[in-house]
Order: C-alpha cells, then structure tokens, then sequence
C-alpha cells in the first residue's frame, strides 16, 4: 500500500541515504563513530553511500579522531548513539568547537513515538527528557537539526552541512529511529549543497579596504601575524598571494603553525609575546602596524598573554568581523577584505624590511651530554621533516617545542593549543592520517605525544593498524605531566604516572608481522641514527619510537609561559 505522503516525491530515497550522500558529495569518505542500537539501521547505508566505517575503540576517540581528520580534510562526521554514546564524545566535540574544526556529529535516538509516549528507555535518565543531551550540545554546535518531520528534513541536512562548513564549526544532528528510513525528496542530491561563503556588502567591504590600506601605505615597519582561524577559515591562500605580492614579513602564532610556508624568505618565526625567540619578539613589537590574520588571542597562543603589542597599531580580520585599531565593522569578512587590498594596495607606497632569518638551531642547542634534551629535540626534527609532512603534537611539551621547528614546504601542523585536551593527539592523529590516505597522498603522519597523555587514548593505535595508515609515533618518555609540574607540583606524585612497556603497545593491539616496528631511544646518537635512516623515513607502516627525555626538562618557550601564568595568578589574588 502506497504512502501518500510519498507520492509526489520525484525521487524518493531515505533519510539515511540522503544524509550519507551528501557526506559523500562534500568530500567525506570515512565515517568515525561507535555503533549502538539507535544508530545500528542507519550505519547500513553508510558503506551504500561510498562512504567507510572506521570503527574507533570509544566516542571520545572518535571524537577527537574526527577532530583531525576535519582538519586535514577540510570537514569530518562522527555517529554516536544516543546518551551514553554522545556524552562520551562531547569533550572531543566541544574541543572541536573550541578551536574552529567543522564536525558533523549524528546521534541516533530513540523513535519519536517513544519520545512522544514518555517511555522509560535504556541510556535515558529516567525522567522522560529526551531533549536533555541534545540540549547539553546546543552550546557546542552552531547548528542543531532535530529529524522529526519528513517534509523538512532535507532542508535541515542540507542547512546544518552548510553552516558547519561556512562557520568551521561542529553542528548536531538528531536522527530517530523511526524517521531513519522515511522517504524524502532525493531530487535535492542532483544539486549540491552551495558551501561558498556569504558576500561582504560591497560598500562596507570598500570602505574597511580603504581604511586598512591606508595605515599599510603610512606605516614604516608593519609585519603580518597569522593565526589560527586563518587555517580553518581557509583563507592560506589569500594570505599567500598577499605576501607573495607585498614581500611583507610574516609571522605565525603557535596555533598558526604551518599556515604559511616556513621556507620562505619572508618567514620569521612564531610569535607568542615573551614566549618568542628575542629577535621574533623584537620585531613584532617594534613594529608600528601589525596585520593580524584569524587571530585567537588564548593564553597557551599569546604565552600567557604577554603581547607587547598595541590595539592602537593593529588590524585584526577575522571571519566575521574585522577591527581596525579599535573600530570594529562586524559583518565584514577577511576573504573579501584580503583580496581586495591585495589588488589595490600601491606597492610605491609600502615600506618593508626584512624578516629576520629562520633556521633549526640544532649546533646552537647541542651540550655534550648523550641526554636528549628539549632544546636540542625540536631543532633536530625539523631538520628531520620533509616536505608535506603531517605533523601533530600533544597538549604539553611538544605544543610547546614544535616552536623550535622550522618547517619544510607544505608541512601541515596539527594542534590543540586552546581547548588543550590531553590524549587529543592520538585519535587526531589516526584521523589526520586517515584523511591523507582518502586523499591519496603519500605524506607522513608524525606524531609527537607524552608518556601521560598516551595512556589515555592509546588504543587509537589498534585502528590505526586496523586501516593499515602510516603513522609515526614520537613518545616522549618522562615519566609523568611534565607541563603541570611547571604549572604546579614538580615533585607532586599526582603528576606521576605508571611505567607502561610502550614500545609493547602495536602487538598488543594486534600488529601482523611487518606491519609495523618499534625502537627504544635514549641518547642524542642513537637518535641522530635513527633520524638518518633511509628504512625509517620511507617506513609506510605504524612506527613507534620510545624516546626518553629528561624528567624535569621542558621547552623554554613552556618554562616562560609557567612563570608568566604563575605571576599572573599570583597578581590577581593580591588583587582581591
């Protein structure tokens, strides 16, 4: 018997099936997430879309996994069950709103009858609320698409897709049991969802041109200061033909690691207040005009808030609004800003003076102990690095030491440096490798991780083996937090941790016979061979190096942002 709310559809299709197409058409093609029975009918239509199941070991990993595959392809999905699936996915998605990462987060819920009758289901609270963890979400989404009426929910998919591209952000969308294979208008997927970005208002957008050229054209030393948002907004591009044209010097925040090519003449190096190297800090702040660039001004990004720079000689353009000085013109966006003073900026009119010069400082930092020490490390692997690596780091000390790297052309960094969520790295990291395998690139994925921060997410590396992706992992071997024991407690044993066999992990996790392979490292000359080794640089297996490090050794770039936080703790309880 024919539905007749159903006759009229031109194509009709399922629910599942159409938002598992449009995943498809908008350039996804593996789907992380856990079964649970309230998403077990749609995940049929997963592989029937042209999509892959990765299948991670928990949510939270899940989570965090689509956190960088997102952020080395541009945008993610993750499939959660209802209640106790979500909940446990939603520190890795808050972390993925946090930081500007566009996630499309399904969650299968209970039908809407049930809802409707009040039933006293499994992973509820007992109370009836089936709004609750939806509701829990609503302010780590900028979208939330409740399925629950067929004739609207083509509409909703193809609106909550949009703005989670458009915004960079993770939306939520809640699919019942029961709408999972109602039939809706497949005409739609003929025409793809429109993803480009809202057009300035041209008179608007003319005049913040006009005013933003006119300081470039009277200052006498400005520099240019990339960050974060400038990445995931994507705007590298406008940035690049911008310089390529000014010659401008350009510098990056340590969120803005590799949003612009680190071998050019017109790089130099990363600015984080005092925690910059002292001819970075020195020119940035003596300049009398600064370009910031999708700037996130948080604590661990500007090395506790130590800018010494001037609202009063500053542009900031953003993805919504820019500000000039302290004007502010919400509603302008910087992709339109950015091209157009690119066009018009009169090149007599510009001052520029060089950047200053750029390079590992390997012999610099080398002592005659056989110790590997932070100051020597992070040198030493950016001459390691080949160009278009994959390079992500832990919240601790490799966020704080990958400063130190110069890196090759193309290389892209991944890292959590505002949410700073440890354990992120390791689900980011099978996600980010994930991602150059669906590109079909042949990159490497260098993962840099703490012994602590492993052992919350290490059973990443069994779906890592599982989809046969070609990781390197880095653990630092220090046994214990080493950033909160500069933050606090260096002696404390609630920054110590239990001695694992590490370099056991692969096999534990299944590893097959040349699959993979593992090293014990602990003095500067093994580490030099190791890095030089033809096998281990070409290696397109799993790697796992157990590098051993100093206890009480950090980057100095994390020492000065402890002491600086410190301070600055210790001057706001004078304070009250």
């Amino acid at each position: 018997m024919s539905d007749i709310r159903t006759q009229s559809l031109q194509k009709p299709v399922t629910v599942a099936e159409y938002l598992f197409r449009r995943l498809h058409q908008i350039g996804i093609r593996s789907v992380h997430g856990l079964p649970g029975d309230f998403n077990l009918v749609a995940l049929d239509y997963v592989p029937k879309a042209g999509l892959k199941w990765v299948g991670s070991v928990n949510e939270l990993n899940a989570a965090y996994a689509a956190d960088g595959y997102a952020r080395a392809k541009g945008i993610s999905a993750l499939v959660t069950t209802f209640g106790v699936g979500e909940l446990s996915a939603i520190n890795g998605v808050a972390g993925a709103y946090s930081e500007h990462v566009p996630i499309v987060h399904i969650v299968g819920c209970p039908s809407t009858i049930s809802q409707r009758n009040g039933m006293l289901l499994h992973h509820t609270l007992g109370n009836g609320d089936f709004h609750v963890f939806a509701n829990m979400s609503e302010n780590i989404s900028c979208d939330v698409a409740k399925l629950v009426k067929p004739s609207e929910i083509a509409y909703q998919i193809d609106h909550a897709i949009r703005e989670c591209w458009i915004r960079s952000r993770p939306v939520y969308i809640w699919l019942p049991t029961d709408m999972v294979e109602k039939k809706i208008e497949g005409a739609r997927l003929d025409t793809e969802i429109d993803l480009s970005e809202p057009e300035n208002d041209p008179d608007r957008e003319d005049y913040v041109v006009d005013v933003v050229l006119r300081y470039l054209h009277g200052a006498k030393n400005p520099v240019v200061l990339v960050d974060a948002c400038a990445i995931r907004h994507r705007v590298t591009e406008e940035v690049k033909r911008f310089i390529d044209k000014t010659k401008l010097p350009v510098f990056v925040t340590p969120m803005g690691k590799g949003a612009f090519d680190e071998t050019s003449e017109h790089y130099g190096g990363v600015y984080a207040g005092t925690g910059s190297l002292p001819e970075v800090a020195k020119r940035v702040e003596g300049s009398d005009l600064v370009l910031s660039i999708g700037a996130i001004k948080s604590d661990f990004n500007t090395a506790g808030f130590s800018y010494h720079t001037s609202q009063l000689n500053t542009i900031d353009l953003h993805s919504d609004h820019c500000t000039v000085r302290y004007s502010e013109y919400p509603g302008v966006a910087m992709r339109g800003v950015l091209r157009k003073v690119t066009e018009r900026i009169d090149m007599s009119k510009l001052s520029i003076t060089p950047s200053p010069p750029v390079e590992n400082a390997v012999a610099e930092n080398r002592d005659d102990s056989q110790a590997i020490t932070q100051a020597w490390f992070w040198p030493r692997v950016g001459e390691y690095f080949q160009e278009g690596d994959v390079v992500v780091t832990e919240t601790g000390t490799a966020n704080f030491g990958i400063w130190e790297s110069r890196f090759p052309k193309g290389v892209m960094g991944v890292t959590q440096v505002l949410w700073g969520s440890i354990g992120w790295s390791v689900g980011a990291a099978q996600g980010a490798a994930l991602a150059v395998k669906d590109l079909e690139q042949d990159r490497r994925t260098i993962l840099f991780v703490g012994d602590g921060s492993f052992q919350l997410t290490c059973q990443e590396v069994n779906t890592m083996l599982k989809h046969n992706l070609r990781v390197t992992i880095f653990l630092i071997y220090n046994e214990g937090y080493t950033i909160e024991r500069y933050i606090h407690g260096m002696d404390a044993d609630y920054n110590d941790i239990t001695r694992w066999n590490y370099t056991d992990i692969p096999a534990v996790f299944g590893a097959k016979e040349g699959q993979s392979q593992k090293f014990v490292i602990k003095t500067k000359d093994e580490l030099e061979r190791l890095l030089k080794d033809k096998d281990f640089n070409e290696y397109k297996g799993l790697q796992f190096v157990e590098l051993w490090m100093p206890k009480d050794d950090a980057p100095r770039a994390l020492k000065l942002t402890a002491e600086i936080s410190a301070r600055n703790n210790s001057r706001i309880e004078d304070e009250q």
